[in-house]
């Protein structure tokens, strides 16, 4: 399930509260995470065994090709502060030190989306933003849909490039990349 908040208004009986600052000080149950997506705040709960289970085969296969993945990333885009499921960059990205804990997005290769509870949030939304950010691909995987898409030369309102796969069919990856994803739903 995904809680959404309301924004404060101007109306309410208190000084409403930046968006961002609300974010950075709540206060979650184990697991559960929060992102800025365009203004509203969502927070979602942990992930079923089926989610994890595409996290560690996809995280699998980009270590074994030599890439760093995290799964617990905050980025800033210009859309809002997500977290995706996965994000991929050349070693020293994750090391670099940046203050608070969101970071910027450049030098990000690839973010990876696993749909939960509230996929439009995933097709939609966070596809500009990563987009607007200029990650150069996205890779969805939609368990609803039962496909994989992968989103590539992003331009500044979304990706113009956009290849669906069946969610069992391998997944060719370009530059840098170069390999392809492969059985990742074992």
């Amino acid at each position: 399930m995904t809680l959404l908040m309301e924004r404060p208004s101007a109306t309410d009986e208190h000084e409403p509260v930046e968006p961002e600052k609300l974010l950075d000080s709540l206060e979650l149950p184990p697991g559960y995470r929060a992102e800025l997506i365009e203004g509203d705040i969502v927070v979602t709960p942990p992930p079923n065994a089926e989610h994890e289970g595409y996290f560690a085969e996809t995280t699998y296969q980009f270590n074994m090709h030599g890439w760093r993945v995290s799964g617990n990333t905050g980025l800033l885009t210009p859309l809002g502060r997500f977290q995706p499921d996965l994000t991929v960059a050349r070693r020293g990205y994750f090391s670099r030190d940046e203050p608070g804990a969101w970071r910027s997005a450049d030098g990000v290769t690839l973010v990876v989306e696993i749909t939960s509870s509230n996929p439009s949030n995933d097709r939609d939304s966070k596809r500009r933003g990563y987009a607007a950010a200029k990650i150069p691909l996205y890779l969805l995987i939609d368990r609803k849909a039962k496909e994989t898409v992968l989103f590539s030369e992003p331009s500044r309102a979304d990706y113009t490039v956009t290849a669906r796969r069946p969610i069992d069919d391998p997944i060719p990856l370009p530059e840098p990349f170069s390999f392809t994803l492969e059985d990742f739903l074992a």
